[in-house]
């Protein structure tokens, strides 16, 4: 596949359409710097947002992957040869994440045994070192997911969240023999993992089209997740249930989400200038 030329071809289709990058970035709910990056070859759409932009620009998949309008004739070869060079783009993709990975778990790797060779040089036995390194178990277990597959290691990453949360606390608690880490932990943690997974419902639900929208209910949605986690922490380690940098936190929550409904709405009925 030829980027250049995917570019070139998507701005034709966009012109012919009497659209601005702005206004076709508006439709997809991407920004008009990802399609400017296309349009000069130095990016591609995702596969996520291929039929959208393809519908929009009144073309096929295999016409954008080929970068020109093709005739009936040469539509089965072009079909064809597009697919393996989708093909072959995920493999280098995959290839290239499981080298990234692999780094980043030797990196990590490198540093529980800088932070075990220390201990035992200094203290003679495994003592403090366990705690950084239980910590950085837990963080590989919940970002592996997402280093190596991408957009589609979110999910098994929220899964790997909820899973290794709590009995991650749980040994911290141990280690540290502070046991308020676990019995208070525990709580906040199920609480706000409850938060994320709403967040990304929120997300999944609202798509790519509404971005804006779905930030602004992401934030609103923060404003009783700090009344939640106070009157947990009130009531467990007797804190103020509200202070003035809670009332702060939510009223930037408020001025953020207020702002993300009003430029989504702005946006929606194209208030915004557009940028051709």
């Amino acid at each position: 596949m030829d980027q250049t030329k995917i570019g070139s071809f998507i701005a034709q289709c966009r012109k012919e359409k009497k659209l601005t990058q702005m206004q076709l970035a508006e439709k997809l709910g991407i920004t008009d710097r990802a399609v400017s990056k296309w349009e000069t070859g130095k990016s591609m759409p995702d596969s996520s947002i291929m039929l959208e932009l393809c519908e929009i620009l009144g073309i096929t998949v295999n016409e954008l992957l080929s970068g020109e309008v093709i005739t009936m004739e040469n539509y089965e070869k072009t079909a064809d040869e597009n697919l393996i060079a989708l093909k072959r783009k995920d493999e280098n993709n995959l290839t290239r994440n499981g080298i990234i990975a692999i780094l980043y778990s030797m990196a990590l790797l490198i540093g529980m045994m800088v932070c075990l060779v220390c201990n035992i040089a200094i203290s003679g036995a495994l003592t403090w070192s366990l705690i950084p390194v239980s910590s950085i178990l837990y963080a590989w277990a919940v970002s592996f997911p997402v280093i190596i597959f991408g957009k589609r290691g979110i999910l098994t990453s929220l899964v790997s969240l909820s899973a290794f949360t709590i009995p991650y606390l749980f040994v911290l608690s141990r280690l540290t023999k502070a046991p308020a880490v676990f019995s208070i932990g525990k709580v906040v943690a199920f609480v706000s993992i409850l938060f994320v997974w709403i967040v990304a419902v929120i997300c999944m639900r609202m798509g790519n089209s509404r971005k804006l929208t779905a930030l602004g209910i992401i934030f609103l949605s923060a404003v009783p997740l700090v009344f939640i986690i106070n009157a947990i922490l009130a009531t467990m380690i007797s804190e103020p249930l509200f202070d003035v940098w809670d009332m702060l936190a939510v009223f930037v929550l408020l001025i953020l989400a207020f702002s993300c409904f009003m430029c989504g709405y702005a946006k929606k009925k194209g208030l915004l200038h557009c940028r051709k």
